[in-house]
């Protein structure tokens, strides 16, 4: 008997880690999934009005046309002239609903000389980041069991450098021209979580104490920092 219940115990937990994995992006079921954002337009689709897959309803694949998967302006500079000096155009399922279900996206990133892409994360996506014009300083941050390795790099135009997924990564334009790269993302929504804005630009704000306490400063230094406009360059 207690064999039996060791091999009932040893199949439940394989199920519960095989149901854990398919919770995560599934792979599509069909060629596309259009995505629609309510489901009065989606023509019908198998009868129920619409079909809800991965955040977003189906569109009747019938109506679907080549401009569902087609976005236009990526070669356009980008105004860059905000605090960070750095301006991120996305090009996600929010925008190209073709994404839908497909588990992958891109950016165009334009910096200034000395322009940021801040300190941020992306919860549901691995980046893959080319250089076409100038010089940028890279690099991400490992997790806490990894000891907070800094990884860095500088790139230079036609270089290649990966961001694992979630982890804390930044760019800094080193040149003294304006710079651009693209980014792959693993996920038709990878999601940003820049942590200056998240951390001390939460609405409502974290209590001071908490901060205080975790970044070891005054109250008053919390303060000060809560108060700030933080800009987002996403």
């Amino acid at each position: 008997m207690k064999g039996v219940h060791f091999l009932i115990s040893t199949l439940a937990i394989l199920a519960s880690a095989i149901f854990l994995v398919s919770a995560s992006d599934p792979s599509p079921l069909q060629d596309f999934c259009v995505a629609l954002n309510d489901t009065k337009s989606a023509g019908g689709y198998f009868g129920a009005g619409a079909v809800f897959v991965n955040g977003k309803f189906c569109k009747d694949p019938k109506l679907v046309n080549a401009n569902d998967f087609f976005f236009s302006g990526l070669q356009n500079p980008r105004n860059t002239q905000n605090p960070l000096g750095s301006n991120v155009t996305a090009v996600n399922v929010d925008n190209l609903l073709g994404l839908n279900t497909l588990g992958i996206s891109l950016a165009r990133i334009d910096f200034a000389p000395n322009g940021l892409n801040p300190p941020h994360t992306h919860p549901r996506a691995t980046e893959i980041l080319v250089v076409l014009e100038g010089t940028l300083y890279v690099g991400f941050v490992t997790s806490n069991g990894d000891g907070n390795r800094l990884f860095t790099k500088v790139l230079n135009k036609g270089d290649v450098f990966v961001f694992p997924i979630g982890l804390i990564h930044f760019q800094l334009n080193v040149g003294h021209v304006n710079a651009v790269a693209f980014a792959g993302l693993s996920s038709q929504n990878p999601g940003v979580i820049t942590i200056a804005n998240a951390v001390f630009g939460s609405k409502p704000p974290i209590n001071p104490d908490v901060l205080a306490k975790a970044f070891q400063v005054d109250n008053n230094v919390v303060d000060y920092l809560q108060k700030q406009f933080w800009y987002d360059n996403n």
